[in-house]
């Protein structure tokens, strides 16, 4: 096999849920766990930090892996999912796994006689954690993938875990209440294991503490004594007043990074508490150098001037209730929205909050699970949004650019799969 080979069966002959949606969603442990003991339980030779959450967990995943590495410590990170690349989910110290090393474990896995079917996140994260260990990683900074109870990442035993936030998706897999996704994100709190909350309010913050309390394990949650005091947008960065290392510069853009910002200070106060050596200066450069360490794209990233344009992987309530805030901060005369959704997503609640009076380029991703662009249009109608259907991201993307004045502001989102081919 070669590189594309490969790619195209771990794709297309898998169960993949971001390909299939719903058909592709395959909850459990017990063939992770099956493949991970054909791989010599390999998780096990490094400490894992483990992360779930509904939105900011790839942001929080990425800013705690880039102050690990600035301390000195070789650190794995996966992540889901990719953008652009397959290769983007599986890093050390920044660096995209080798196309080699995906050929050589999947050579493997079909020599193996294995006899069950894995699905496309449970092979992927057996190829993750056996390639950490190859790599003699100090670290691995996980990402759940789905929810957290059921999802494959969860056969680890973590040094910490931590859930940024709960907010409403992927009902039809999580439950259709806070609470009830609160129990799945929760599932990642392991017995004695130290837990790091971000925020939580209610039933969901009283959903966590009886899971943790459950567990025997230490539970704090970061709004309750935070570590960031203020916060606000500059330039495309996040400068933010702290508690106890002063200002700090998170290079990653959006007001939403406030809150991502607390909870990654929150775990490395936690993970100092462990014994884990992080200096003020390692937080500092961690924070400042979060791109260039880890690779990390599509939050609030500026992809073009005169126009600017800006892109971001939000695709859901919560993550919408921060956007549109941002762009109210955001200095322009016109706005332009190149908007794509998946069909599996709350559509109306997300549309119910974007800004009447932008002009909408309406558009869908390649993939089967993609939203066609004129029930878009129709559904975007009914909430006072205007605006033309394209068949293609690279043909909403150019007219948008096309249209705007220097001075405009061009806003593209709605969905990953919009962001990696507006991104290509």
């Amino acid at each position: 096999m070669n590189y594309s080979d490969t790619i195209d069966f771990l794709y297309n002959q898998l169960p993949a849920f971001e390909r299939q949606g719903g058909d592709g969603y395959k909850p459990g442990l017990q063939t992770s766990q099956d493949l991970d003991d054909l791989a010599g339980n390999p998780h096990r030779a490094y400490k894992c930090i483990h992360i779930a959450g509904t939105n900011g967990k790839g942001s929080t995943s990425h800013l705690i892996a880039s102050i690990l590495q600035m301390q000195g410590y070789k650190v794995g990170l996966y992540t889901s999912p990719h953008i652009v690349d397959f290769r983007e989910r599986i890093r050390v110290n920044g660096e995209k796994i080798s196309e080699q090393a995906v050929v050589d474990f999947t050579e493997r896995h079909l020599k193996s006689g294995y006899e069950g079917h894995p699905s496309f996140f449970e092979l992927t994260s057996t190829l993750a954690f056996e390639y950490f260990k190859k790599q003699n990683v100090d670290f691995a900074v996980v990402e759940v993938g789905l929810g957290g109870r059921l999802d494959s990442t969860n056969i680890i035993t973590p040094i910490l875990s931590v859930i940024t936030n709960i907010s409403i998706d992927h009902t039809q897999f999580l439950g259709n209440t806070p609470a009830e996704i609160a129990t799945e994100k929760a599932g990642i709190i392991k017995a004695g294991i130290p837990s790091v909350i971000g925020e939580a309010e209610g039933e969901v913050r009283a959903t966590f503490e009886a899971k943790a309390a459950a567990e025997h394990s230490p539970i704090v949650f970061a709004q309750d004594s935070p570590e960031v005091m203020s916060g606000k947008s500059v330039g495309g960065h996040c400068v933010i007043e702290t508690r106890d290392y002063g200002t700090l510069v998170n290079e990653l853009g959006g007001e939403y990074q406030i809150k991502n910002s607390n909870t990654v200070l929150t775990a490395i106060k936690a993970l100092k508490g462990l014994g884990v050596e992080i200096s003020d200066e390692a937080v500092k450069n961690g924070f400042t150098n979060v791109v260039k360490n880890t690779g990390l794209i599509g939050r609030w990233q500026t992809i073009g001037e005169n126009p600017r344009v800006i892109c971001d992987s939000g695709h859901n309530v919560g993550a919408f209730a921060y956007i549109t805030e941002q762009l109210k901060n955001e200095d322009y005369e016109s706005l332009h929205m190149v908007m794509g959704f998946m069909a599996d997503k709350d559509v109306d609640k997300v549309l119910e909050m974007l800004p009447k009076d932008a002009t909408y380029y309406f558009t869908q991703a390649s993939t089967p699970r993609a939203m066609k662009a004129e029930e878009l249009q129709k559904k975007a109608a009914a909430h006072g949004l205007h605006g033309k259907c394209y068949t293609t991201v690279d043909k909403a993307k150019n007219m948008a650019i096309a249209a705007a004045e220097a001075h405009d502001l061009v806003y593209i989102g709605g969905s990953m799969y919009v962001l990696a081919e507006a991104l290509k």
